[in-house]
């Protein structure tokens, strides 16, 4: 037999084979062997003290327990990769603190840990870890047991995994989310910085390519990789996403592009994607992650929270019927209120309160920057009036510009809410204008050029006033000296903590696409702005307070995207230049490389930035200072 199937007899240690044994050795064996089964058959009835491990729950612990209480947890929560818990080890324990030793010439970070956290975790939660990189985390603690309170100072080490994202396939794709980081300047009072940035992958072979067709129109096709981390004022990435179990760029229904990122009060982050909105906590625990309400579709740019639980999201109708009678899905011009447990509260449905049919701005775009799918092919080519009547003759609906439901004429990009008059500020992208709007869907005034408005929305326009109150003179939508109109802008955020009564400070972030109602001569000619505005509601008037960004010409100029916002435990403003610094063709003004953003904080009134880090080959969308000790401390 052993001939035939190629196998040979074993031999013993005396020369015989098995089968050759004498019949006493193998009676031998046989008792053993129901010895063996025996004991066997006992273990599985009668519990031990120290098991395999594979084996029945028991005493026995056989993982790795570095310090005086439990294990080391990595990527708890499986979507953030250089988070840990140390587990508390079945100890009650209080007065938790740690901090991430830094590489030479690093920046620490060290928080205390509240005890409502320890107690979410089972333990003490790490946030900070270097990425492929054997980190030394020093923790301080106080355990309870026995009736005694010990206190403890320790040292974990701890590695934590190379930064991953997935491959594109594009050109333009130099690493796992840039290149590189070049920290130009840093103040000593921002050296504590974190910086949250909400980066967009290219598109991808391997991206959903889909669009609905029943209704027709909507945004489905928009469908980038996330590219979500958080960085440290020496450029050291010290969190990211990494998204793919709670993401899937070839599902309609966990698709789409993750946007609209807030750190919350509780110090949790909110934002949404494609059909989706969530929440989550730092260390990736899910507190929701929910599908949008079945009459609304196609979610991204903005998710605010508001002071009672509620959120703003910045969403499409799911079916809306035109006055011609044609049923369409409805493109950025929908904001929807949902109450904490994702039932729907109100909606403003900005194609019946405003003029869906203002085509001032969108004759004069650059349509090869219309959004964040930039067609190089449509660089500097503008649309006419007899292009946008063409198009609402014919069944040519979705994320293109357009007037009327059912196209992109809106591109509302931010939302805001004003608990002073139960209002919402929007930032409208393809109407060159932010507005603000009351609960009984009324416009309350309009901060943008005067052209083309009609009716009762000529009166909601603001006066341009100098510091005195003076009015600056303006014709069409050219204004004197420095003031100027925000043109398809990103970002209206009212700064509360400056606003009082009917005098609010809005800031926004001027991208300057179409300035003046018109392309220039150049692309290089183009700049954008961070900008912030003074409005007295009551007298009707805007004064342009502070602005940068102009003197920096192209090199600062993001076609798309981008974020100004004021920062009140700095006092400072806050913006990202999120699709500058690419090269172009100077003849087309088509990008040929990746943008290369700019992160910069001012503090208040400053001409110069305190902070300058610029991320190299890499797509922005949004950023955001960090808040550690919102997120674990409080």
């Amino acid at each position: 037999m052993g001939e035939k199937s190629g196998m040979q007899p074993q031999t013993t240690s005396k020369g015989d084979t098995g089968m050759n044994r004498p019949k006493a050795a193998l009676l031998k064996t046989g008792k053993m062997a129901r010895l063996v089964l025996c004991a066997a058959m006992l273990g599985a009835a009668v519990p031990t003290m120290a098991l395999a491990i594979g084996g029945a729950s028991g005493a026995k612990i056989d993982y790795e327990i570095q310090g005086q209480i439990g294990e080391v947890q990595i990527n708890p929560y499986k979507i953030a990769p250089l988070t840990a818990i140390i587990k508390d080890g079945g100890y009650t324990i209080s007065d938790a603190s740690v901090t991430i030793v830094p590489k030479k010439g690093g920046q620490t970070i060290s928080y205390r840990v509240a005890a409502s956290r320890l107690k979410d975790y089972a333990g003490i939660p790490v946030f900070g870890l270097y990425a492929d990189y054997t980190n030394t985390v020093n923790v301080e603690y106080v355990k309870h047991y026995g009736g005694k309170a010990e206190k403890i100072k320790e040292s974990y080490t701890i590695y934590a995994p190379p930064l991953y994202s997935d491959p594109d396939g594009t050109i333009f794709q130099k690493g796992a989310f840039f290149r590189d980081v070049k920290v130009t300047k840093v103040d000593k009072e921002f050296a504590d910085r974190l910086y949250f940035v909400n980066n967009l992958a290219e598109k991808s072979g391997n991206g959903t390519k889909v669009v609905w067709n029943n209704p027709v129109g909507g945004a489905l096709e928009w469908n980038f990789a996330p590219q979500n981390f958080i960085i440290d004022t020496q450029g050291e990435v010290r969190w990211y996403m990494f998204a793919n179990p709670i993401y899937d760029l070839e599902s309609i229904y966990h698709g789409g592009v993750m946007m609209g990122f807030k750190q919350n009060d509780d110090g949790a982050l909110s934002w949404g994607y494609g059909q989706r909105y969530a929440k989550y906590d730092i260390m990736g625990r899910e507190i929701f992650n929910r599908r949008l309400p079945n009459g609304y579709n196609d979610f991204s740019h903005s998710m605010e929270t508001m002071k009672n639980g509620h959120f703003l999201l910045r969403v499409g109708s799911a079916n809306y019927k035109r006055p011609d009678g044609k049923n369409v899905r409805t493109v950025r011009d929908v904001i929807l209120e949902v109450d904490a447990n994702g039932n729907v509260v109100d909606d403003w449905r900005l194609f019946e309160i405003l003029d869906s049919y203002r085509d001032v701005v969108l004759k004069v775009l650059d349509q090869g920057a219309v959004c964040l799918n930039i067609d190089a092919s449509q660089a500097g080519h503008t649309l006419t009036a007899d292009d946008l009547a063409k198009m609402d003759k014919n069944d040519h609906f979705g994320d293109i510009v357009g007037s009327g439901p059912g196209r992109n004429w809106a591109h509302v990009n931010s939302v805001d809410y004003d608990e002073e008059d139960d209002s919402i500020i929007i930032s409208s992208r393809h109407q060159s204008a932010i507005i603000k709007i009351g609960r009984d869907k009324k416009v309350k005034w309009i901060l943008g050029s005067p052209e083309g408005w009609k009716g009762d929305f000529v009166g909601k326009v603001l006066t341009p006033v100098d510091a005195k109150g003076a009015k600056i003179a303006c014709e069409n939508s050219k204004c004197e000296g420095d003031f100027d109109w925000t043109w398809t802008q990103h970002t209206a955020f009212k700064i509360d903590s400056k606003s009082k009564g009917d005098i609010i400070y809005v800031s926004a972030f001027d991208n300057g696409d179409a300035r003046g109602m018109e392309q220039p001569a150049l692309p290089s000619m183009k700049y954008s702005r961070a900008v912030i505005y003074k409005i007295d509601q009551k007298k009707m008037t805007v004064e342009q307070v502070w602005e940068y960004g102009k003197d920096r010409g192209y090199g600062w100029f993001s076609p798309v995207t981008s974020l100004t916002e004021y920062q009140p435990d700095k006092n400072s403003v806050f913006a990202y230049s999120a699709t500058a610094g690419a090269d172009f063709n100077v003849k087309s003004g088509a990008f040929t490389t990746a943008p290369n953003p700019f992160i910069n904080e001012f503090k208040w009134g400053a001409k110069e930035p305190s902070v300058e880090i610029q991320i190299m080959n890499a797509t922005g969308y949004q950023a955001m200072p960090f808040n550690i000790e919102k997120a674990l401390s409080k």
